[in-house]
C-alpha cells in the first residue's frame, strides 16, 4: 500500500531546526535523551492506525511533539485488520515504524513476520497475557465491557448481568454481533466471566446471551458500533465499551442522562496493542514513540481519553480517576486463548441464539 506523506508534513520537516535541543528537566527513563538525539537524526516517526479521534491519540501526538520537537509525527487510520495487510504488502520496503491494533490483529502480524521485538519502558510490569514474550507486541491500553444506559429511556439502571434479565428491560438491550465484530467477541467473554465461566470455558457466556434473547430483552444485535444511534436516544441499554459511555457523558453532551456501569459480577478488558515494525525506516524514532506512550505520562494521557492504562499501578489525576474508579471485577482477556476460541464462539452463539 502506498503511503503518501502530506505536503504540509514534508514542508514542516524541511523547516525543522537541525539543532533542536533536547527537552529540559529530568528524563522519563534512563537513556531518554540519548535516544532522542538518535531519533532527531531520523526526524520522523510513521505511526499506522492511530486515528486522532480514538483513544486520545491526538493528545499523545501533541505531547510527544512538545517534548521532542526534532521528531515529526505522521499517522493514518486504517483499522486493525487493514493495518496488518498494509504491513504485509510493504514488507520488502516498509513504510511504517509502528502499528497499533486490537491485540488479535497483533497475533496476525507476528504470524506474518512483519513486526520486530522491542521491550519498551514498563514492559516487564505488564501481565503475561498483555504482551508477547519477545516484545513483538504489547498492550498499551484496555477497553472494558460496560452497560451504557440512557436514563431517559430506562427507569432503573441495571447493575449486574442478573439484573439485565429482568422483565423491565424488554426490548432494551443492544450489543454487537460476535461473529463479525471484535467487541461482540469480548462481550461474550464478559458475560462468561460474569456467569461462572473463564478463558477456558466460554460456554456460560453463550448460554447467558441465549437466555437474554429468550427473555425478549434484546432489541437487536448490530454489525457496527452504534455510537451515533446511542447519542440520538435510539438505544436504551448498550452492552459495549466503557470508553464510549464516558465519551458520551463527558464530551458529547449526554451528561447526567447516561449511566456507565461495570457489571458487578465481572467484566472483560479487551487489550489494544502496538508493535515496532520489522525493518522500520526510523527505528530510533519508533523506539522513542513506543517508550513515551508506555511511560506514566503517556499512560495518563490514554486515561484522559477514557481508556484504561495497561501498566499496573499508574497513578491517575483525581479528576480522571473519578471518571474511571477502580473495578477489581474486570478481568483481562488472554488474547491468545480468545483467538483460538473464536470459531467456537461463532458457531456456539449462532446455534444458541439464532438456532442455526
Amino acid at each position: 500500500m502506498a503511503f503518501k506523506i502530506k505536503a504540509a508534513v514534508v514542508a514542516a520537516l524541511s523547516m525543522l531546526p537541525i539543532t533542536a535541543h533536547a527537552f529540559d528537566g529530568p528524563e522519563l527513563y534512563d537513556g531518554e535523551k540519548a535516544l532522542y538525539e538518535q531519533a532527531k537524526e531520523e526526524g520522523l516517526v510513521v505511526s499506522f492506525d492511530t486515528g486522532p479521534t480514538w483513544a486520545n491519540w491526538a493528545a499523545q501526538f501533541k505531547n510527544f511533539k512538545k517534548r521532542y520537537p526534532g521528531v515529526e509525527m505522521v499517522y493514518n487510520d486504517l483499522g486493525s485488520a487493514a493495518t496488518v495487510v498494509a504491513l504485509d504488502k510493504s514488507r520488502n520496503r516498509p513504510q511504517a515504524d509502528t502499528a497499533y491494533y486490537f491485540a488479535g490483529s497483533a497475533l496476525d502480524a507476528v504470524d506474518r513476520d512483519v513486526v520486530a521485538p522491542f521491550e519498551p519502558v514498563n514492559f516487564d510490569k505488564l501481565p503475561s497475557e498483555l504482551r508477547d514474550e519477545a516484545g513483538k507486541w504489547f498492550t498499551i491500553h484496555k477497553l472494558d465491557v460496560a452497560f451504557l444506559v440512557n436514563k431517559k429511556l430506562v427507569k432503573n439502571t441495571p447493575q449486574s448481568w442478573a439484573d439485565l434479565l429482568k422483565p423491565e428491560y424488554k426490548n432494551s438491550v443492544v450489543y454487537l454481533d460476535p461473529r463479525s465484530t471484535g467487541q461482540g467477541q469480548v462481550v461474550v467473554f464478559a458475560a462468561a466471566f460474569g456467569n461462572g465461566g473463564s478463558m477456558d470455558d466460554v460456554k456460560p457466556g453463550i448460554e447467558y446471551l441465549a437466555k437474554l434473547h429468550k427473555s425478549e430483552n434484546v432489541l437487536r444485535t448490530m454489525g457496527t458500533t452504534p455510537y451515533a444511534q446511542f447519542l440520538k436516544g435510539e438505544i436504551p441499554i448498550w452492552v459495549g465499551y466503557e470508553n464510549d459511555g464516558l465519551k458520551a457523558k463527558y464530551k458529547d453532551g449526554m451528561g447526567d442522562d447516561i449511566d456507565v456501569v461495570i457489571p458487578k459480577e465481572a467484566s472483560a478488558a479487551a487489550p489494544y496493542a502496538i508493535s515496532m515494525v520489522k525493518d522500520a525506516p526510523n527505528p530510533s524514532a519508533a523506539k522513542l514513540w513506543l517508550n513515551y506512550i508506555m511511560t506514566e505520562e503517556g499512560q495518563v494521557t490514554f486515561a484522559e481519553g477514557y481508556v484504561r492504562p495497561s501498566v499496573p499501578g499508574i497513578k491517575l489525576p483525581a479528576d480522571v480517576a473519578e471518571k474511571m474508579p477502580d473495578a477489581p471485577q474486570i478481568k483481562p482477556l488472554d488474547i491468545v486463548k480468545a483467538t483460538k476460541l473464536k470459531a467456537e464462539i461463532d458457531s456456539g452463539w449462532s446455534k444458541a441464539v439464532l438456532g442455526q
